[in-house]
């Protein structure tokens, strides 16, 4: 190689390394970019009023706004409050109160914003007008305080008052006439108070006259609202008319984004009282997820709300479980949030599969450092027990369920949709002018437009794998806060006081029985006994057995229906069940259809009671209705061979040996060595025709009648016989005997 080829072979080896070297300092930029600009966003926090307005109510939105610009002034930020108006009625003093603190000198570093997603009348109303600014929903409305009338005279006062503080450039003495007296008129003026310079102003006609008095020129005037009609403008409306709201959003994203807010002040600011253990309560979750533990929990949850408790930590440690059950359950702690209820994951170790969709559906999880969640791909029992991958609808159905509890908590749905979909790739993105990082589909980022730009893909969403993070990672992917050491840091966290203890959520003794009476051995203790007493019953006639055997009935379906898996339409098919075999027993004996029919529907209701039917769960409900069978059939073969045992020994016994019906046909069961069954081992039925006694019961149509002294089980041929009537026995069929009244007869 010559000196020239070299030099040009150096040449180019020095320049491919600034290449490289260039290409890889340009792709940090946007990202460096993005974190500077990301440093510099604004403080924000969201809370979500509450109708009817009370002082509480106020005293949290003072403390929240308090904290917001203490922290504000400390990083010297920009702060928003964001106040979600509430529909409904409230006491016109207390909304005063509200609407002179959010006034008042000591919020001057925070921007308020009224969010109205919703037509909003009455005198909240007066809270948005209070505000800073104010943010609708195009198809919501505001206005009309008076409700269809005019406010007193005094309340007029005090809303002009809180107007003329001009805290919002858009609102105007005008435009709250309008919102308070139907029957005022609301204008909208071009002014031209200097040779090229435009206003345009809201008055009243009034105001507009005395403005025409003074010679300022207007150059046009449009009626807004009639007189006679509410004051009530929709936020299309006022985007159309330049007045009232600073913009227009569908939704608190949009709000968010109007203001350059990150997406963590998404998350709803809970209204938390502090310094009182009832209103914080832990709930463990701990174990697999199966029904009788969602049940349970279910049930502290109501009982925890029901006894005042405004947060819930669910401290969850747990390998998962049955997926419908662990959704079910994600989506009630979801729903807590429409009800106050501040909810808490706590994750010391793991919350793998279903615990993880649980911690999905809190307001806010915390993890330790080394604490892991997630892998949460659905798997279903196959043959010979096997764990398989579900079905693809199955997985399909699991995503968007997946993307609508992570859209609820304002959490990257494409990184919880990665959590049971191994096949699936997300990516970094960086919003171009925001500079905010969030998490994307390739199929999102696509239909995200120009506003993203893409970097690396999540490691963990890679290489057919599931994804599982443990706390650090978990914060920096925004699913999770920043990891926490132990509770008592996490107490430190949610502001709870040191000298706090969370109640705990225990079992109460209807837990304890409800557990132990769905334990499997339990199950078919109870149907064994359930059987073996009805088998008594048929030969003994007391009436002790049945009511034994339908106490367990009653336990069986009692602990299954607290127990979750269990309802109405079980407690209907077991009731029609019974009611066919006694019609084929009592009414129609001998046609089989009844009894065929009665068996099967209680076996099924037995099965159906145990276990709940779902589309994300169809192996284990296959496998959960197997061991109910079997569970079943075990009690069947064991009151068989308890069956022969009472046949042989029971009427050896003395206290008991009277109890017994003696099949037609055997002359006497007294002498211990010859226990006989059938009635054609010693003596023809046809030997009992004719032969007369007295019924003892009433039969409608089968009873006891006692024939030549001795007491046997009996069947009117149609008519009922009342007891102490003289029957005569006038078929026998098989162990069936017949009687017919001798009454009369002669």
């Amino acid at each position: 190689m010559t000196r020239d080829a070299e030099f040009r072979s150096a040449w180019r080896g020095v320049t491919g390394i600034a290449l490289t070297a260039a290409l890889a300092v340009l792709s940090c930029i946007p990202t460096a970019r993005g974190q500077a600009q990301a440093a510099e966003q604004p403080l924000a926090k969201f809370m979500t009023l509450e109708s009817p307005i009370t002082e509480d109510l106020r005293e949290w939105v003072r403390a929240g706004a308090a904290e917001l610009q203490a922290e504000a002034a400390r990083q010297n930020r920009k702060a928003f409050l964001i106040l979600e108006i509430p529909t409904g009625v409230s006491q016109f003093h207390l909304v005063y109160g509200m609407a002179e603190l959010l006034t008042s000198q000591s919020l001057q570093g925070v921007t308020t914003v009224a969010w109205v997603p919703q037509t909003v009348t009455g005198p909240n109303v007066l809270i948005a007008l209070a505000c800073n600014e104010i943010v609708m929903h195009p198809d919501a409305q505001l206005g009309d305080l008076g409700r269809g009338r005019a406010l007193p005279a005094s309340e007029q006062a005090i809303v002009r008052s809180v107007v003329s503080k001009r805290v919002n450039g858009r609102v105007n003495e005008a435009l709250a006439t309008a919102m308070m007296d139907p029957q005022s008129t609301l204008l909208m003026l071009t002014l031209e108070p200097a040779a090229g310079q435009v206003e345009k102003r809201l008055a009243t006609e009034d105001e507009a006259r005395r403005l025409r008095e003074s010679q300022v020129p207007i150059r046009d005037s449009r009626t807004i609202k009639e007189p006679g009609s509410v004051g009530l403008f929709s936020g299309a409306q006022a985007r159309h008319d330049e007045m009232l709201i600073a913009r227009a959003a569908a939704s608190r994203r949009e709000v968010a984004d109007g203001y350059g807010l990150p997406e963590e002040t998404l998350r709803e600011t809970p209204r938390t009282s502090r310094g009182t253990a009832d209103q914080v309560v832990l709930i463990e979750v701990h174990g697999m997820i199966e029904p009788i533990l969602a049940s349970f929990l279910n049930r502290q949850i109501e009982r925890s709300v029901d006894a005042g408790a405004k947060t819930l930590i669910f401290e969850i440690t747990s390998p998962g479980g049955y997926l419908q059950h662990s959704l079910d359950l994600a989506n009630a702690i979801a729903d807590l949030e429409k009800r106050g209820v501040r909810t808490v994951a706590y994750i010391p170790n793991a919350a793998i599969s279903g615990a993880a969709i649980i911690a999905l559906g809190c307001d806010e999880i915390y993890l330790t450092p080394n604490a892991k969640m997630g892998d949460a791909g659905p798997i279903e029992v196959g043959k010979g027990g096997v764990f398989e991958r579900a079905p693809e609808k199955i997985l399909s159905l699991l995503r968007d369920e997946m993307r609508t509890l992570a859209n609820r908590k304002q959490r990257p749905a494409a990184l919880a949709e990665a959590m049971c979909d191994k096949d699936l790739e997300v990516y970094e993105v960086v919003h171009k002018t925001k500079g905010s990082v969030w998490y994307m589909t390739e199929d999102e980022f696509h239909h995200a437009g120009d506003e993203w730009s893409k970097g690396r893909p999540v490691p963990e969403a890679r290489g057919n794998l599931l994804l599982t993070v443990n706390g650090k990672r978990a914060n920096e992917l925004k699913l999770a806060e920043p990891p926490v050491s132990d509770f008592e840091e996490l107490k430190q966290r949610l502001g709870v006081p040191a000298e706090v203890t969370p109640v705990r959520a225990k079992r109460i003794w209807v837990d304890d029985l409800v557990f132990w009476l769905n334990r499997p051995w339990v199950v078919g203790a109870l149907f064994f006994l359930a059987i073996v007493c009805v088998y008594i019953e048929l030969h003994t006639m007391t009436g002790a057995m049945g009511l034994i055997s339908a106490l367990c009935f009653v336990l069986f379906f009692w602990s299954k229906w607290l127990g979750g898996t269990a309802g109405g339409l079980e407690l209907l098919l077991f009731g029609f069940g019974v009611f066919a075999l006694a019609m084929e027993i009592f009414v129609i004996p001998g046609v089989g259809v009844f009894g065929v029919t009665g068996v099967l529907a209680m076996v099924a209701s037995l099965v159906m009671a145990s276990q709940t039917f779902s589309l994300v769960d169809q192996g284990r409900s296959f496998d959960d209705a197997t061991k109910t069978l079997g569970t079943l059939g075990i009690s069947i073969v064991a009151v068989a061979g308890v069956a022969v045992a009472i046949s042989r020994y029971l009427p050896r016994i003395p206290f008991l040996k009277d109890m017994i019906l003696s099949p037609p046909g055997m002359p006497s069961l007294t002498s211990p060595d010859e226990p006989r069954l059938r009635p054609d081992s010693t003596v023809g039925g046809e030997s009992l025709i004719g032969r007369q006694g007295q019924s003892r019961t009433m039969l409608r149509p089968a009873g006891k009648a006692e024939i030549d002294g001795r007491l046997l089980d009996v069947v009117s041929d149609g008519e009922m016989i009342p007891a102490g009537t003289p029957v005569e026995i006038v078929q026998v069929q098989g162990n069936r005997v017949i009687v017919r009244s001798s009454k009369g007869l002669g």
